[in-house]
């Protein structure tokens, strides 16, 4: 390949295209416009994380909303917005969205979410959205196909720990599927948007950080059942029928998952 060739694939606006920051840029306007249509912005406070160099940034700027807030932890991207995007509403911050403090920075306003996530860092940004979930309205989001499925599962291969763990606090759906060809630069996987919504009404759960204990122990070895997923973690299934013990925990409901945890504890 020759140099210009390579400089070209791994450069944008004469910028060095970050690996570390798993940085793949959206370039499809088709995309573009299916993801800021998907929900109503009209007088919305938009938070959007990673901007890159700003394609989602403008369509989004396109729309009658109050505000937009962008996190991005690259500081060539920081300035290159800052170059070449002048708008009143729009606020962008040289800052990791894992690290800040996010209720001092949002208290207030309700928000709405926009982003193409860093496919590495999905999970840690989605449990930082449930640490401000009074806060969020709806959003989407663009990740990985196989997460998306992950996350909305509720049966089977995919589902698991994660599927129950953000089903809790959102309710998910999926939305359109993106080809790699739509990034620059292509990554090797097909993404998902999704869009979340937080629940109105969440089940109550006893003693919920050890719930999660729990159900992270139930699908510890998913080719198991149940009673040998368990077995080393000292609860007491002794309410706990055979029939439900001789399971796999990809073949049990998240009701039935709250009603075992209530008769264990």
């Amino acid at each position: 390949m020759k140099k210009s060739d390579h400089q070209k694939k791994n450069f944008a606006h004469g910028k060095r295209v970050k690996k570390e920051h798993g940085q793949n840029f959206l370039r499809d306007e088709q995309v573009l416009d299916y993801i800021v249509d998907s929900i109503d912005l009209r007088d919305s406070n938009i938070i959007e994380i990673g901007c890159g160099d700003g394609a989602l940034t403008k369509t989004i700027l396109e729309k009658p909303i109050d505000k937009l807030l962008i996190y991005e932890i690259d500081a060539d991207w920081v300035q290159h917005i800052k170059k070449t995007i002048s708008d009143d509403r729009l606020e962008i911050k040289h800052q990791n969205f894992l690290d800040i403090d996010l209720q001092a920075d949002l208290a207030g306003l309700k928000w709405k979410v926009m982003a193409n996530l860093p496919y590495h860092i999905t999970f840690p940004i989605l449990k930082r959205f449930v640490s401000i979930i009074p806060l969020i309205t709806e959003g989407v989001i663009m990740v990985q196909e196989e997460v998306a499925q992950k996350i909305v599962a509720n049966y089977g291969r995919s589902y698991g720990y994660i599927s129950l763990y953000f089903q809790y606090y959102f309710d998910w759906k999926l939305l359109a599927k993106v080809p790699p060809q739509a990034f620059f630069p292509a990554p090797k996987v097909f993404s998902r948007l999704l869009y979340l919504k937080p629940r109105e009404e969440r089940p109550v759960i006893k003693n919920i950080d050890e719930f999660w204990i729990f159900i992270k122990a139930a699908f510890s070895q998913p080719r198991r059942t149940l009673r040998n997923c368990l077995s080393s973690y000292h609860y007491n299934t002794s309410k706990i029928s055979d029939d439900i013990l001789a399971l796999r925990a990809q073949q049990i409901s998240y009701e039935k998952f709250i009603e075992i945890w209530h008769n264990i504890i």
